[in-house]
Parts: structure tokens; sequence; C-alpha cells
């Protein structure tokens, strides 16, 4: 199975365990786009609705494609009260998207899935004339050496994924190469901006945490097995908790 697909496999877990977006950097996609009531809005990969809500609420008319067909579906229950509100089940790169064109399209922690150079230029297609893109990430952190939790983290990721790479905390010069790539693929008027955060988790909802994980859930069953009951044990002899230092970057361009 494609690592991409593994999503759609627990979309009850991912809803539960995916962390939502600072409240800055929905206020900056909004300074940015200037998208308000009847502004018409698609998200890329709406995954199980982490960055949806503050659109739905702003009265925008949202579009939302998804490759998984559970996760889309899911979302259709999910947003169904909202009449703003439409999610087609396909590949981006392949979907028909009939309420084009767009004033914003958006995309959280789902853009790094496509071509990079495609994508970008169906996004470009896509947009009215001054329309607006915002891509972002998060990045959660657990290899801070000088935090213990995060210690008992790793100690276990040694154990049963000892050919990881050693987890390292997001470099701002990425920002730089992402502005870069969007100027190479036609876009203007580019801002970049970071927000950081902690989040401190429960063992077991670490442990949630990490099935939402592609990498993770493409491990034989046994593997994954052991690695969640010995990350359960690890960070509850530390405490019961473990703390994960989010980075959020986000990109606007026209």
């Amino acid at each position: 199975m494609e690592l991409r697909k593994t999503f759609n496999e627990d979309e009850y877990n991912y809803d539960k365990a995916r962390p939502g977006y600072p409240e800055e950097l929905f206020d900056d996609i909004f300074r940015y786009s200037g998208v308000s009531k009847g502004s018409s809005v698609l998200e890329i990969g709406i995954g199980t609705g982490q960055a949806t809500l503050p659109f739905l609420k702003a009265g925008c008319r949202v579009s939302a494609v998804e490759l998984g067909d559970r996760l889309a579906e899911y979302c259709r229950r999910k947003f169904s009260s909202y009449k703003n509100f439409d999610v087609e089940n396909s590949d981006f790169m392949e979907a028909a998207l009939i309420n084009a064109p767009f004033d914003l399209i958006y995309s959280a922690t789902a853009f790094h899935w496509l071509p990079k150079e495609s994508g970008c230029a169906k996004v470009r297609s896509l947009l009215k004339p001054g329309g607006a893109a915002a891509l972002f990430w998060n990045h959660p952190f657990v290899g801070n050496e000088n935090d213990e939790t995060n210690r008992a983290s790793m100690a276990v990721y040694k154990k049963h994924r000892p050919g990881d790479k050693t987890p390292v905390a997001f470099d701002e010069f990425v920002c730089g190469e992402m502005v870069r790539e969007l100027k190479l693929y036609g876009f203007t008027d580019i801002e970049a901006k970071i927000y950081r955060r902690v989040r401190t988790l429960s063992s077991a909802q670490y442990v949630d945490l990490i099935r939402t994980y592609s990498d993770h859930n493409a491990l034989p069953a046994e593997v994954k097995n052991a690695f969640e009951n010995d990350m359960k044990a690890a960070v509850d002899s530390v405490g019961g908790s473990i703390n994960i230092y989010d980075t959020i970057d986000l990109y606007l361009a026209r």
C-alpha cells in the first residue's frame, strides 16, 4: 500500500489524535487572502478536517478533495450541518473540481504527497486572478535531549527502528528553500511564517498519535504492537506524559 493511503485505515483515531493549527495561522491566512463570507475556497487533502472549520465558520464556500474514501465520507458526516461544504473523493491531480476557480486554495500537512511542480501548476490554474494559496505543515519533534520524556521515546525508536534517521528539529533554512521553489513555479508576493508550540500528551494519547503516522502503519503488525507497548511503558516510566515540540510553517502566495 502507498504510504499516503495508510491515513484512510482508521479515520476515527486520526480525527481524535491529530492536532489542529494555531489561531494565529488562520488569522494570517484570512489577512493575506481577504476571503470572507461567500468566498470560494478549496482544501487539498482534508483528512478529517483539522484545518477546515475556521473557513466554514467564516461563511466561505469550502470544497475539499481527499484521496481516502473513508476520510472523505467521515468529513461529509462531520460537516453535514454546513451547507457551504462539499468534498470530492479523488486524487487532487485527477480531480474535476467543478467549483473552480477559487479565491483561496490551501493544504494542511498534505501538499508534500503531490508532485511539486505539476501540483503547483494545477493550483495556479485553479485560482482566480489575484487568488491566494496557503500551504502549511506541522513538524512534531520528540528528539529534545534535554527533555527526559523525549529521551524515553527515542530509546523505543532506537530499539525497534534502529535504521531510522535521528530526528532533528525543524530547520528554518527550509523556509527559504520553499520560497525559492514557489517563485520558480510561478507564484508571487510570497510570505513565510513560523509558529511554535509545545503539546503534552498522555502515554495513551501519544500512542494514538503514532498510529496516525504513515511510516508506523507500514510496519509489520508484530513490530507495531511491540513498539506501541514499549512506547506506552517508556512514557509511563517518566511520569505518564510526553512533551511534543511543534513547529508549524506557513507559505502564502499569489
